[in-house]
């Protein structure tokens, strides 16, 4: 019970933020271009330096533990793989939203969720494994998050006979992808450990905060519940892909690892946590339309503190963690 009013306590309010922005366009607060110029600040600026505050902020070097670094990466990528599969099954026809689909089906709200559910269960102070899980995973969301939308957006399939202006175009894409910049440059500032004075740590710390709740404001404010009862059949089966599937995959292969404790905690929110505000933010400013993505976000948002619940649980009473 405890877990399950922790996992409520830590998604309920990200919901609910949706739930504002979709409101405040319906009193004529803000418009729909007003949501969009905020989305792009988010995309641009905030949560580039959310991810780089972040990153610089964890002593990688002395926590570095390359077995559970590279279980993370094997299980990032092939869940990737996995969710291509299963796009070309759900949306045959329909390149760009398979591009949508894939996305919101393996990438996870890892960098926001993970510490904070390993200092619920095991206090301040034991946030290693949540640093080393985000370094297998992060950097792959985002480089295949670019590829993949990138490659299935509507303007690359008019490029298509063009193969090598379309790579050159993919490879400029995540070069000079604000969210993998802040990441990398994050990673370097903690490993030369670099110092971060200050009044330009606050300053870079209070813009970045504003990533999730100003994005998940511009969400609502552009979702469009016609166009979701559409996307429906896409976005439940996206769900169950990112809350059930991957966990029910990859968890056992974890454990008969030998992984326990901080990491199967670390594991399980990588694999099954929400989908992350950043999928829409990338696919709209990518090219696609957003509402398969936005609806798969509310949906394992909304069903993520449930299921989270659920896993902790099953580990627990196996003494797993």
């Amino acid at each position: 019970m405890e877990n399950l009013i922790f996992s409520i306590n830590a998604t309920l309010p990200i919901f609910l933020l949706m739930v504002l922005g979709y409101v405040l366009p319906l009193l004529k607060l803000v418009s729909r271009d007003f949501a969009k110029q905020l989305n792009s600040f988010v995309f641009k600026i905030a949560l580039p330096f959310e991810l780089f505050v972040d990153m610089a902020g964890q002593d990688f070097a002395s926590a570095w533990n390359g077995k559970f670094v590279l279980f993370c990466l094997a299980a990032t990528f092939l869940s990737i793989c996995l969710a291509a599969l299963i796009s070309r099954i759900v949306l045959r026809n329909d390149r760009a939203e398979r591009g949508e689909f894939i996305q919101v089906a393996y990438r996870s709200s890892a960098a926001i969720l993970g510490v904070a559910f390993i200092q619920n269960i095991y206090g301040e102070g034991h946030t290693a494994m949540a640093a080393l899980m985000m370094i297998g995973s992060v950097p792959l969301y985002n480089i295949f998050a670019v590829i993949v939308l990138m490659t299935t957006a509507q303007d690359a399939q008019q490029q298509s006979a063009d193969r090598q202006s379309l790579v050159r175009k993919t490879v400029l894409g995540i070069v000079t992808n604000p969210i993998l910049l802040g990441i990398f440059i994050g990673f370097a500032w903690s490993l030369l450990r670099l110092p971060l004075p200050g009044i330009p740590k606050k300053v870079i710390s209070d813009v970045g905060k504003m990533a999730t709740p100003l994005g998940l404001i511009a969400m609502g404010a552009m979702f469009d519940p016609a166009a979701a009862r559409k996307k429906a059949g896409p976005a439940i089966v996206a769900s169950l892909m990112k809350l059930l599937v991957l966990e029910a995959v990859f968890l056992p292969a974890a454990v008969a690892f030998g992984f326990r404790g901080q990491q199967l905690v670390a594991l399980t929110v990588m694999l099954g946590s929400a989908s992350t505000v950043a999928c829409y933010v990338m696919a709209t400013s990518m090219g696609h339309e957003g509402t398969l993505t936005s609806s798969t976000v509310m949906m394992t948002t909304a069903g993520c503190s449930f299921s989270l619940a659920l896993w902790l649980y099953i580990l627990k009473s196996l003494a797993l963690i």
